[in-house]
C-alpha cells in the first residue's frame, strides 16, 4: 500500500480518484493545524448539460475542505477539482467526490462527528474544539432543517406521561412509547389544554382508541384529561411514585420524633438520625444474624435490632413504618389482597401517611393495575435523566427548538 493510500485509508476517504500531493504544517492565528494538498480528477465522457462527447479540460478548482481533527489537531485540505468544458454548449462543471456534498467544504465525516458527539450530551463549543469546525458551522450542521416536534405517524398502544425542567425555568411535556422507548410527544408546556389539542389535532378519534394502557406517575392533572382522549386506556401508575411517597411520610415520621428529642446523645436518637436508611429496607433484607460496627450508633450489632430499638419507644412511628412494609410488599410482590387488605384496615393517625393512603384509595385501579402490568415509567425517568445532564454539560439552553432537537439526538 502506497503512502497516499495509507493516508486516505487513515482519514477514512474511500474516492479513489482523490490524489494527495503534500501534507503540511500550517499555522493560523496561534492554530496549528494539519494541511493536505490533493486532486481530484477522473476521465469523464459526456457533458452534464447536453450530453455531448467534446469535452476537454479547462484547468482546476480549489475547494478548501474541512476533515474531522486528527487527535488535538484540526485538519484540513485544499483540493484541486478538476473544470471541464463543454465546447458544444459552452458549459463547464467540476469533478464531483462523494467526500462531500455539492458546494459544501464541510466533509461527510465531520457531519458525522459532529452529530456522534452531540449524542454524547457534548456543548457546542467543545464539539467545535474537538472537529476543528467553527461553533458557528456546528449550530448550522445540527439545527438546519431540524424539526423540534416529533408526531409519529401511528399511536403505540401503550404510553408513558411525564414533564420535565426545560428552558426559561418551565416544564415541558413528554410522552414516549412504553414498550419500545420511542418518543412520541415533546410539547413546550405541560398544561391540559396543550396536551389535549396537540393529541385530538393530530391523532382521529378511532387512532387514539387504540391505545390501551397510559403509564404515569401520581400527577392528577393527567388523570382528568387521559380518559377523555383515550377511552379504551387504562391508567398504571407508577409503581416506583408510590413507594416515594410513603418513603417521604415515613421520613417526616422519623424527623418529627427526632425533634421530640432533646438529648443528642441518647440511643434513640442515633438511631433515628445515622441509620434512617435502614427503616426504608424492606424487612425480609434485614440482617438477623450478622453482626456489624454501625458507626453512629457506635455498637456491633444486627440490622434487625436497630430496627427495632427506633420503633421500641415511638408507637405512632412504628405504625407508619408498618403501613410502609405493606406498601412495600403489594409493591414488589404485585399483591392485590394486600393492597386491598391494607386499604380495608388501615385507621387515620393524624400523620403524613394518612395523606399517602388517601391517595392510595383515591388512585386505588391505577395502583391496582400497576400490580397487574409490567409497565411503569422508569424508560422515562431515565429519559429525564439524560435531558438533566445535557443541560448540565451545555449550561441550559436559551433556544427551546434547539433543546428539543438535542434532545431527539441524544435519544436516536
Amino acid at each position: 500500500m502506497s503512502q497516499t493510500d495509507s493516508i486516505l485509508n487513515l482519514l477514512n476517504i474511500q474516492d479513489p480518484n482523490i490524489k494527495i500531493s503534500a501534507c503540511t504544517d500550517f499555522s493560523q492565528a496561534g492554530v496549528h493545524e494539519k494541511l493536505l494538498s490533493a486532486t481530484l480528477t477522473y476521465p469523464v465522457e459526456r457533458c452534464v448539460n447536453c450530453g455531448s462527447t467534446n469535452l476537454v479540460q479547462n484547468g482546476t478548482r480549489l475547494t478548501k475542505m474541512r476533515l474531522p481533527s486528527l487527535g488535538e489537531q484540526p485538519l484540513r485540505m485544499n483540493l484541486r477539482k478538476q473544470r471541464y468544458l463543454c465546447r458544444t454548449c459552452h458549459h463547464t462543471f467540476s469533478a464531483q467526490t462523494q467526500l462531500a456534498p455539492p458546494r459544501h467544504s464541510i466533509t461527510r465525516q465531520a457531519v458525522h462527528e459532529i452529530a456522534t458527539l452531540a449524542k454524547n450530551s457534548l456543548p457546542v463549543k467543545t464539539i467545535s474544539q474537538a472537529v476543528g469546525i467553527s461553533a458557528s458551522s456546528v449550530q448550522r450542521i445540527l439545527y438546519k432543517d431540524q424539526r423540534a416536534l416529533v408526531t409519529p405517524k401511528e399511536l403505540p398502544t401503550a404510553l408513558s406521561f411525564d414533564e420535565f425542567r426545560s428552558t426559561k425555568n418551565c416544564f415541558s411535556f413528554i410522552c414516549i412509547d412504553a414498550k419500545t422507548h420511542d418518543l412520541v410527544a415533546l410539547l413546550p408546556d405541560r398544561l391540559s389544554q396543550t396536551i389535549r389539542e396537540y393529541f385530538t389535532n393530530t391523532y382521529t378519534l378511532s387512532e387514539r382508541q387504540k391505545v390501551q394502557l397510559v403509564t404515569m406517575d401520581l400527577n392528577a392533572q393527567y388523570q382528568t384529561f387521559v380518559r377523555r382522549l383515550f377511552p379504551n386506556a387504562l391508567i398504571v401508575f407508577d409503581r416506583f411514585h408510590i413507594v416515594q411517597l410513603a418513603g417521604r411520610a415515613l421520613d417526616h415520621e422519623r424527623l418529627r420524633v427526632l425533634k421530640g428529642i432533646n438529648d443528642h446523645h441518647d440511643r434513640n436518637y442515633k438511631v433515628l438520625k445515622s441509620n434512617w436508611r435502614l427503616f426504608h429496607l424492606a424487612e425480609n433484607q434485614l440482617e438477623t444474624s450478622q453482626v456489624k460496627y454501625y458507626r453512629g450508633l457506635n455498637e456491633y450489632t444486627t440490622a434487625q435490632n436497630v430496627v427495632d430499638l427506633g420503633l421500641k419507644n415511638f408507637p405512632q412511628f412504628a405504625e407508619n413504618y408498618q403501613t410502609y412494609q405493606t406498601i412495600l410488599t403489594f409493591i414488589r410482590n404485585r399483591d392485590r389482597a394486600t393492597l386491598q387488605q391494607l386499604v380495608m384496615n388501615y385507621r387515620p393517625n393524624g400523620t403524613e401517611m394518612d395523606t399517602v393512603m388517601r391517595t392510595i384509595q383515591k388512585n386505588y385501579l391505577g395502583i391496582r393495575n400497576a400490580c397487574l402490568y409490567d409497565y411503569s415509567n422508569g424508560p422515562l425517568e431515565g429519559i429525564n435523566r439524560k435531558i438533566k445532564e445535557l443541560k448540565r454539560s451545555c449550561y441550559g439552553f436559551s433556544n427551546l427548538r434547539h433543546f428539543f432537537i438535542r434532545i431527539k439526538l441524544i435519544h436516536a
